[in-house]
């Protein structure tokens, strides 16, 4: 992706300043920052639509990734209180949370014997009894019994936890989770680094440059990570632009994020609940500026369980080409929040009638983006009769 250096013109009319940002998009060249921030409040559904249907399908074409997954939640008791947050337990009110023992997870994942799932996902809240050593143990059992299971785990905020109650520098923590067996990183606890928005909503917490200081030493460490925002609540479109641009900046260094994913706020049993939630109109424009505005990054994902199947569907013509996973019912923490999918779960057959329904190509991918199995070509009687495939 070739760097622009012409500013954007203010002066110019809004149709004539949007044409000069399309030519951009067709030249493969980066929008800047007040660039970004003119589609949010100027540009219209359709034309940001175009333009990320258009990078997405010089990407990616119609190819529509998903991976066969499970979750692991180790915990929803949490030394901290953010106020968006209707998952966790304060500590202090332990009892009225969960907290699973290491045999308990293992037994999750001995469910799962001899079923073609490739990624454990293990991520939680931060619980003072679960530290470094709990989790490397854990790992390495997991390791042990499924060598072949790739294992994404432990948002920033946990590992900021683990390591400062470890003694460990980030760097040295983050080589000390990867030799037990962590393979890469989710993109959780990001939220919104500006901190002003921070200060509201999550104080007390690793800031954003903490968070960035992790995902910069997996990536050093050569592990990939995700990124994601949490949109919609107090923030304002210029802390999003922000947002957006630190990690289009650490992308510019490391190389070392997979995708972006924007996930939407929920108002439901949290502390926020007098914010009203976006539109669907706001959704489908964040994910379509995320796609012009992050050229860096390689993958963008829609997490159904958060949006819902049939808007997680519509964002594949708004620049998505990731829908995340089967997930099989194993996460709690957006059906918590209010979203649509109160049972999150959708077997394979599901999600590739799903995609194909949109007109896309449904591919099975590793957690790193290699291709498993292409199901385009694949009958869905075949994807339901045959355990390996359903």
């Amino acid at each position: 992706m070739s760097p622009s250096t012409a500013p954007l013109v203010t002066e110019l009319p809004l149709d004539e300043q949007l044409a000069a940002i399309a030519r951009k998009v067709e030249l493969e060249q980066r929008i800047t920052d007040e660039e970004c921030l003119l589609l949010f409040e100027k540009a219209s559904l359709s034309f940001v639509g175009s333009l990320a249907n258009q990078i997405r399908e010089r990407k990616h074409g119609d190819t529509t990734y998903f991976n066969r997954n499970f979750h692991i939640e180790p915990t929803n008791v949490c030394i901290y209180s953010c106020h968006f947050c209707s998952y966790s337990r304060l500590y202090a009110h332990r009892d009225e949370g969960w907290e699973l023992s290491q045999e308990q997870m293992l037994d999750i994942v001995r469910s799962y014997d001899g079923k073609p799932v490739t990624e454990v996902h293990i991520v939680g809240g931060v619980h003072p009894k679960m530290n470094l050593e709990f989790f490397a143990e854990l790992m390495r059992k997991i390791r042990a019994h499924r060598p072949d299971l790739h294992i994404k785990g432990f948002t920033a905020v946990e590992l900021d936890y683990m390591f400062r109650k470890a003694k460990m520098t980030t760097a040295e923590g983050m080589k000390y989770l990867h030799e037990a067996g962590l393979d890469s990183m989710p993109g959780g606890g990001a939220e919104i680094f500006h901190p002003e928005v921070r200060a509201k909503i999550c104080d007390d917490k690793v800031d954003g440059e903490g968070w960035l200081s992790i995902h910069e030493a997996a990536h050093r460490e050569g592990m990939s990570t995700n990124a994601t925002m949490l949109y919609g609540h107090v923030e304002n479109y210029s802390h999003r632009v922000d947002h957006m641009s630190k990690l289009r900046a650490l992308q510019d260094r490391t190389s070392g994020f997979n995708t972006f994913i924007p996930l939407k706020f929920r108002n439901k049993q949290n502390d926020m609940s007098n914010v009203d939630e976006s539109t669907l109109v706001e959704d489908m424009k964040m994910y379509a500026i995320a796609r012009i505005y992050l050229d860096n990054f390689p993958h963008l994902k829609a997490y159904w369980p958060m949006l819902g199947r049939q808007n997680a569907q519509l964002t594949l013509s708004f620049g998505v080409n990731d829908i995340d996973g089967t997930i099989d019912d194993t996460t709690k923490i957006y059906s918590m929040a209010g979203s649509e999918e109160q049972t999150p779960s959708m077997n394979t057959a599901q999600l590739v009638t799903l995609i194909k329904q949109a007109r896309r190509r449904p591919v099975e991918r590793g957690t790193l983006y290699n291709v498993i199995r292409d199901y385009n070509e694949i009958d869905l009687k075949e994807i339901e009769s045959n355990p390996l495939l359903n």
